[in-house]
């Protein structure tokens, strides 16, 4: 084996992780932003006045816009 040949597996291997990561990264954040929506609209149920219910559920509908793009970067990143 050359040395060029190990260098180009080395940095393959690196970015294979490096994705792999940001895939765990994104996946992390998909779950927050779904745990944040669930709150959020648990709290919009039990609001004691219109406009705290207002927003809450601008709250819950920014979690949910999140967590819906968050679940479409994921399945790129494992299609790339």
């Amino acid at each position: 084996m050359d040395d060029e040949s190990t260098d180009t597996r080395t940095q393959t291997r690196r970015v294979r992780a490096q994705m792999d990561d940001e895939s765990t990264d994104t996946r992390e954040l998909r779950i927050k932003q779904g745990n944040r929506k669930t709150e959020e609209r648990k709290l919009e149920s039990g609001a004691a006045v219109p406009d705290e219910e207002d927003q809450h559920r601008r709250r819950g509908d920014k979690a949910a816009y999140l967590e819906e793009k968050l679940a479409e970067r994921e399945r790129s990143e494992r299609e790339s």
